[in-house]
């Protein structure tokens, strides 16, 4: 054989070598990526059963707040109901929103009491509530617009109070002195839907019961004890109100999880029984 030919074998051999280990190197590619693709699969089948499972949470809750059997009728004070679809765990609890602190609706004591619970000190409490009136309230007079304005711009805000309602809960950052921390402390607690100057002292959350004026470290405690015995009495839906913010948390057998967060009110008979007034998905505010 002469060397010519060896050489021309040897180098077709190092192609057909290269040529396998960029074949071995893309198969390999493809492999990873298929097993990457069929896990997203799996995670979003998984995310899509956990998500379902938890709106079905909140369309039960609908239905259980108002069930024609009173004995059956959910309580919306926060407590927890647990049940499970399929192998999903779901664990819903509603808040009747007249228990909640109006934004646009609550006394100037009920705000001022609201963010003394929240641990402010008296004066900034005060303060607090005065600026939560300002944001709503239309100015009695050119002067008051200027005034309010020049508070924000001299806080280095580059917007003025509303003047007039406010549109969400989550404008309430806006107002000055309200931290992200407070604000977050605070979220739960808050409505802008009841109307209430206060808080519906049977299923008032924490804070927002003792934001409740005239109500002494006694009367808290009586009315923190009535609810716990009555924990399993449904006397206390009796009384619900029609609009109620609903929390589902729907968890797999293999961990995965989801929650829903809803406001909704009840409408009655007719094509739409209920409308969403919020919807948020995780447990963010």
């Amino acid at each position: 054989m002469s060397r010519r030919l060896r050489r021309q074998r040897g180098v077709a051999l190092l192609l057909v070598l290269w040529a396998c280990t960029l074949l071995a190197i893309l198969l390999g590619g493809y492999a990873a990526l298929a097993r990457t693709e069929g896990l997203q699969a799996r995670y979003q089948f998984a995310q899509a059963r956990a998500h379902y499972a938890a709106e079905a949470g909140l369309m039960r809750a609908v239905y259980a707040l108002h069930d024609p059997v009173v004995k059956q009728r959910w309580a919306a004070d926060g407590r927890v109901y647990p049940f499970h679809i399929d192998d999903a765990t779901v664990m819903v609890s509603a808040t009747d929103e007249g228990g909640k602190v109006d934004l646009n609706s609550a006394s100037l004591p009920v705000l001022q009491g609201l963010f003394t619970a929240a641990g402010q000190p008296p004066e900034q409490a005060a303060r607090l509530a005065e600026n939560v009136i300002n944001w709503r309230s239309p100015p009695g007079m050119d002067s008051d617009a200027a005034s309010r304005a020049a508070a924000y711009a001299a806080a280095g805000r580059n917007y003025g109070p509303r003047n007039g309602a406010f549109a969400s809960i989550e404008e309430l950052q806006m107002v000055l002195g309200v931290t992200p921390t407070l604000y977050r402390m605070l979220a739960p607690e808050l409505t802008i839907w009841s109307g209430r100057a206060v808080p519906d002292v049977n299923t008032a959350p924490p804070l927002a019961l003792a934001a409740i004026p005239g109500l002494g470290p006694e009367q808290l405690q009586s009315i923190r004890t009535a609810r716990s015995r009555n924990a399993r009495d449904p006397a206390l839906a009796l009384d619900t109100g029609s609009t109620h913010s609903i929390r589902s948390e729907a968890t797999l057998a293999d961990g995965t999880r989801a929650i829903l967060r809803a406001t909704i009110r009840v409408q009655g008979g007719g094509d739409q029984p209920y409308a969403v007034l919020r919807w948020q998905e995780g447990d963010s505010e």
